[in-house]
């Protein structure tokens, strides 16, 4: 088939190529901190470990040390591609006989009550001892000098800070200390610091180095810090202590413990993988909504798509119908498989999309479709979104991400990572952002709000347990190509994530873009289905598209049935990418938000 893509897509900026090795992050402070890492000797896992706790300094507002993170790595030494599933369980105590009893319908999006176990700092622990080849100190002071000594503050941090002023200074004190200094919201460019949370790094990285031995002696003594030592023993006495105001309008306390945290370890899994023509997908599992990639590729693959125009109708016809769908069966289907069956090998077999995929018509679709899978599955509920959400990033509840309602509200984070050696590591680290919950004013940062995305309803693959894990939005990926280690790739956004990633992969795959150019073209995305955050709402057919869509496209899209909502120009996602060829590495990062950088040579 004819190309009828442009033979010069426009750029923002040269795909970086070298053969030492590449680092793409959301933040150009974390590029140079992970190819600073390189340059120490280190490789991309210790590189990736210093990259994630940079960007907990750099980026509060989008993750921190109480989030959680999933991480997709591929080892040269044991030639495998595994995933780390750093994503921390529901507490003992998070039951759904308990939060009804405190008046809920759903899990607060903010507070005590959202928390589940901190994910991060094990899983980074476990990354650098398994993985790594350096030592706590190295991977650990870059961010403890930027916490103590300042950083400039980016523009969406100090507009986040803004926007949940009036909640710290009226309910979260604790917050304000840190995130008013002088009692004024800090203005963009400002040095800004966090003494505290940069004294809690260092006290972790000084009982690592207390008791001598080598590498794997400090790690786990690291390790006991956090999750058996003063960090898990302050937060135990904060959740137990403060009744802290969430976005139900009420107090709560948390359920978190100590020994919820000491119990708990990250995972090491082998990924879903999803073999579209000569590329291998892989992704975390159905604990996660990375399945979505495949379940979307699974579907266009029955469509001719090479050579279509990126940014013509029936590219983005295609894309959003088939995410449509299969967004519906995360809604149904997906959750923890440790607690539920998850049908994912039905819902990737070609008999089951041969026939979901005759639902993908000219017209665009207004109806929430799952498929059916006999004895399985949820029930869906749509809960439809009334108007604009001020009054709900006010109270910072949900995801902060871009694009939802056509505006920018941030994100969370993410990078891509390639050594000289071809070892590979893509992660999105996420929640405890600032606006999540108070500053627990011992540690100088907040825990997450993961479990909001529980549903409070017995019997679905969603419903809240103890030691479950919630469905997470993060969504790093990987690709073999023919077989070898090809191309890491991710974006931040919420329940963006894989629709951006989606598209990113067929400009690249179908449209011969190379990973700048796959990342510069127009963007868009649906909010058709729920979101997976409080308040769950969805907003059926609406498909939001940036402003440097052709209108020509825009107005057959409209013609289709879509309801086009037309954003600004560069306002939809934040993906990264950075990929392998023999000895050349290659990196890219979007310039939407005016952050992300990648570096390499």
């Amino acid at each position: 088939m004819a190309s009828n893509v442009s033979p010069d897509p426009f750029t923002t900026r040269p795909e970086i190529e070298g053969t030492f090795g590449v680092v793409a992050t959301t933040h150009w402070i974390a590029t140079a901190v992970g190819m600073a890492i390189l340059e120490k000797g280190g490789n991309a896992f210790d590189a990736g470990v210093a990259t994630a706790f940079t960007l907990q300094i750099l980026e509060p507002h989008l993750n921190g040390p109480g989030g959680d993170v999933p991480i997709i790595v591929h080892d040269v030494k044991r030639a495998r591609t595994e995933v780390v599933c750093g994503q921390g369980p529901a507490p003992a105590r998070a039951t759904i006989a308990h939060y009804k009893s405190e008046g809920l319908d759903m899990v607060p999006g903010t507070g005590l009550l959202a928390a589940c176990v901190p994910g991060t700092f094990e899983s980074w622990m476990m990354l650098l001892r398994d993985y790594g080849t350096m030592r706590v100190r190295d991977v650990l002071e870059p961010a403890i000098s930027y916490a103590r000594d300042g950083y400039p503050l980016v523009e969406r941090a100090c507009a986040t800070i803004q926007t949940v002023e009036q909640l710290f200074r009226k309910h979260w004190p604790t917050s304000a200390a840190v995130y008013l200094p002088n009692g004024e919201v800090p203005k963009p460019g400002t040095l800004f610091t966090n003494k505290t949370l940069a004294a809690t790094y260092a006290r972790i990285l000084s009982e690592a180095e207390s008791g001598g031995g080598d590498r794997d002696a400090e790690i786990e003594r690291a390790r006991k810090a956090w999750s058996q030592g003063f960090v898990a023993e302050a937060i135990d006495k904060f959740c137990r202590t403060q009744e802290v105001m969430d976005v139900s309008g009420t107090p709560h306390r948390g359920v978190l413990s100590a020994d919820d945290m000491a119990r708990w370890q990250p995972t090491i899994e082998a990924p879903l993988t999803y073999d579209y023509g000569r590329y291998t997908v892989c992704k975390a599992g159905v604990w996660s909504q990375g399945p979505v990639t495949l379940q979307q590729l699974a579907l266009l693959k029955g469509f001719a798509l090479d050579g279509v125009d990126p940014t013509g109708p029936e590219f983005i016809h295609l894309q959003i119908e088939c995410a449509k769908l299969a967004f519906a069966d995360r809604e149904k289907f997906y959750g923890d498989p440790k607690f539920s069956e998850i049908p994912i090998a039905t819902l990737l077999s070609d008999a089951y999309n041969d026939e979901r995929r005759k639902l993908v018509t000219e017209k665009a679709s207004l109806d929430l479709r799952p498929g059916t899978v006999e004895g399985l599955g949820g029930v869906v509920k749509l809960r439809r979104a009334e108007g604009q959400r001020e009054a709900v990033g006010a109270l910072g509840a949900g995801e902060p991400t871009v694009g939802r309602f056509g505006e920018v509200r941030g994100d969370t984070v993410h990078f891509d990572i390639i050594d000289k050696a071809g070892n590979m590591v893509s992660s999105t680290p996420s929640g405890g952002w600032l606006q999540s919950s108070p500053i627990i004013p011992e540690l100088g940062f907040c825990l997450g709000s993961r479990a909001q995305m529980f549903d409070l309803e017995e019997n679905q693959p969603s419903s809240l347990a103890p030691g479950k894990r919630p469905r997470t939005t993060l969504s790093p990926t990987m690709a073999l190509r023919d077989g070898e280690p090809y191309l890491a790739w991710g974006s931040p956004g919420g329940d963006q994530q894989d629709q951006w990633i989606t598209q990113f992969f067929l400009r690249h795959v179908h449209c011969n873009l190379n990973l700048q150019e796959a990342i510069d073209a127009p963007a868009w995305h649906s909010e058709h289905f729920p979101i997976s955050f409080w308040p769950r709402t969805a907003r059926p057919g609406v498909l939001v598209v940036e402003n440097r869509v052709p209108k020509a496209t825009i107005e057959n899209l409209r013609e289709r049935g879509h309801i086009v909502e037309v954003g600004p120009d560069w306002s939809e996602g934040r993906l990264t990418a950075a990929s392998r060829v023999g000895v050349r590495r290659r990196a890219a990062a979007n310039p939407r938000g005016m952050q992300g950088y990648a570096a390499g040579r």
